[in-house]
Parts: structure tokens; sequence; C-alpha cells
């Protein structure tokens, strides 16, 4: 097992097609990420209802925490008194943290999704969601935060991030961002770019020293997040000036594409930023997890991925196929004895009928959340793992031809 962090890439999308795509692998202390990859995510050290052993079974190569979860429970010293997150959880593959950046900025705007707006509608430089509190407040420091478990007041500052993502152990860690929405004014989106870029140098010198104070604990790599939101002059100057960074003597070890992210621009925002980060250190596309973004992030050269949609959809009965997804509760499949996908290879699919999973809904046993998140689990993680095989193969661009041809975004049923 390697005590160090690394990147190699294998092979590109041919370069006269003009896109981004690679094949390669990630390497950590606790093992090799084969890229592209979906990430799957364990909020609070667990992908809700299903055992880390199950995630292990499906194919998951690595799992993503939260810091600012983890940090208000159970704390960031309990993990790392526990050995870290992987033993904490009983996962013996690699794990991500995020900064908690983004999770702020819902607490400070009441937006959860990072696909969820239209730039087009309003801009306002003090955005707030509909009947929602505003629970965080930023300034160039840090932010100031209540707790939404029990309304205790923190304080996050770059420093604060990297000292409680070193305590959680995870083999690679996000600089502390902060997140702004769609709706926020260009003027406010250029001072929060400087803003982040200036927590960015921060956190490469807490990392540093705090790297040096724990050498005795694995290397953890600390990806840069890149910000601008729907403007490409402001994404390519996060991704120029976060991929040439260095301080106190180091850089970052890769970047994470960070967020709200129009959806009709994804494609084009991706590009822009990879376009002018470093070829030679992966890139992790944050919360993308349908499967027709994931097609656009692979084609424009994101090599990894995370995203609560699968076990997100699974929990209200949605689960997807290579025909769409549908939700496996409705009246149409009570007396349908077939697996929810006959082609799929997933331990739901192999044991049980979309007959027995739609009782269990309709029943609200706690059994029907972890089959379909097994399922849905299952099925993103191959398909990325599929786009992986087509660029191998120098075919993904026909891979992707046929998948979205017979992928109905909207099927229901």
């Amino acid at each position: 097992m390697s005590t160090t962090f690394g990147f190699r890439i294998a092979r590109e999308i041919s370069e006269d097609s003009g896109r981004l795509g690679r094949t390669g692998v990630i390497t950590t202390p606790h093992g090799e990420i084969k890229t592209p990859a979906f990430i799957p995510v364990g909020t609070k050290a667990t992908v809700k209802s299903v055992l880390p052993e199950s995630m292990n079974d499906l194919g998951a190569q690595a799992i993503l925490a939260n810091a600012y979860h983890l940090y208000l429970q159970p704390g960031h010293e309990t993990l790392d008194a526990a050995g870290g997150l992987s033993k904490f959880m009983n996962w013996q593959k690699p794990t991500f943290t995020d900064s908690g950046g983004f999770q702020v900025m819902s607490l400070g705007v009441g937006f959860k999704k990072v696909i969820a707006m239209d730039a087009e509608t309003f801009q306002a430089d003090d955005v707030i969601a509909d009947k929602k509190e505003r629970l965080a407040h930023v300034d160039d420091d840090g932010v100031t935060f209540k707790s939404h478990l029990d309304g205790s007041m923190h304080r996050f500052t770059p420093e604060i991030s990297m000292q409680v993502q070193h305590s959680l152990g995870a083999d690679i860690m996000f600089a502390f961002d902060e997140c702004t929405t769609l709706h926020n004014t260009r003027r406010y989106q250029e001072r929060s770019l400087e803003r982040t870029r200036l927590w960015a140098e921060r956190c490469l010198v807490e990392h540093n020293q705090l790297t040096r104070d724990r050498a005795e604990k694995p290397y953890q790599a600390l990806f840069g997040v890149l910000q601008g939101a729907q403007y490409e002059d402001l994404r390519r100057k996060a991704a120029q000036d976060l991929g040439s960074m260095v301080a106190d003597g180091i850089s970052f070890d890769g970047f994470g594409i960070g967020g709200a992210l129009d959806k009709a621009k994804l494609g084009m925002i991706v590009r822009w930023v990879n376009e002018e980060l470093p070829r030679e250190k992966p890139r992790h596309l944050l919360g993308i997890g349908e499967p027709t973004d994931l097609f656009v992030g692979v084609e424009n050269g994101a090599d990894t991925f995370d995203c609560v949609a699968p076990s997100r959809e699974a929990r209200t009965s949605a689960v997807y196929t290579d025909n769409g997804r549908f939700n496996v509760s409705g009246g149409a499949y009570r007396k349908d004895f077939t697996p929810i996908d006959e082609k799929c290879g997933c331990y739901t699919c192999a044991h049980y009928s979309k007959a027995y999973i739609n009782h269990l809904f309709r029943g609200k046993e706690i059994l029907a959340a972890t089959l379909a998140t097994i399922h849905n689990e299952y099925y993103i993680i191959n398909l990325v793992d599929r786009m992986r095989q087509a660029i191998d193969r120098g075919d993904f661009l026909e891979f992707k031809k046929e998948f979205l041809g017979n992928y109905k975004v909207n099927q229901s049923a």
C-alpha cells in the first residue's frame, strides 16, 4: 500500500476529436482509484441505509464524507481518536472529505442542489431562498454559522477547515471555498473569487504545517476548489490562479470544480477550467451524478465525481436503467416479478423483483431504501466504469451516442 499520493494518465480520448476525457489511476495510502470514477457520498460516514461492506461489494472505489456534518457530530476529534474516517466506518479503500463550503452556502441561502438554478431569473448579492432563515454569514476571514442540529454558533476559517479535515483523516481533502449561487451578481462573484483565492493560499500553508506536525499519519492530498459560476473569464482565472499557486513551498495535489453550475453550460464550464489546469493532476467534479451529466463531465476531462443523487433518488423509489429512471413504487409494478433491470449485475437485481420492492415501499419498510440504493449506486458506478472501458477501447463517443439514444431523461411510471 502506497504512503503517498499520485496520479498517472493511462489513455486520452483522441486529440483530433477535441475532447479532454482520459483514463488514469489515482494512488492514495488506502489504495488506487481507476478513473474516471464515481465516488458515492456517505455524508455522515455512511451511505444512507447501506453497509460499507455492501458498498465495497457493489464496486465503489472510494467514499466521500462531509467535513461540516462530521465536525458537528460526532466531532472530528472522535474520528481522529478512532484512527481516521476509514477505520471509524470500517472502509478499507480511499476516502474523500469536502471542505464544508457547499454546506455553508446552503445554510446561507437555502439552496441545496448544485444544478438547481437558472442564471437568467434574478440576481442579487443578498439572495436567499424563499421562506428560509440565513444560518451562515461570510466575511473575508471565514464563515460564522448556526448549527442546524442545536442552534449553537460555530466558526469556520481556512485554517479550521484544514484542522478538521486532517483530524478526519481522509486521503483526499478539499480547500475551504465560498460556494456562490447563480443568482449572485457579477460584482459579487468577482469579490468571492478573490476571497476563495486567498483562502486557498491559507489552506495550503495550514495543510503543509499540519502535514509536518502529523508526520506519523498517512499523507492526505489537498485539492483546490475552482469557483466562478457561469462566467468563462472567472472560471479560467480561477483555474489559472489555483493551477499555478504555490504557498509555503507546496502546490495543490489536484482540483475540484465546484460552485452552482448552470446545467446548460456544464460542459463548457468543465472544459474552460480543464483547458487551464495542469494536465498531470486529477480533477474532481463536485456534486454531479446524473447519467447525462456524467457523460458531459467525462468527455470534458473530469476524472472523478460525487453526488447524493443515487441514494437520494432511491429513497423516493426512483431507480436507474439504461432506458431511463422510473419509480418502482408505481402501480404498474405490483405484480411485476422481474428485476429492476434484467441486465444489471447488482445484488438487488440478482435476488429481488420489482413487485417485492414495490411492496416494501408501499409498506414503508426500511429495506426498500436499502435495496433501491444498492441498485442505484451500482448502476451509476458501473456506468462510469463503462465509460472508462470505452475510452480505453477507443470508442467512447460511440458508446455515448448509443447510450443517450436510449436513455429517457424524464421517464416515469
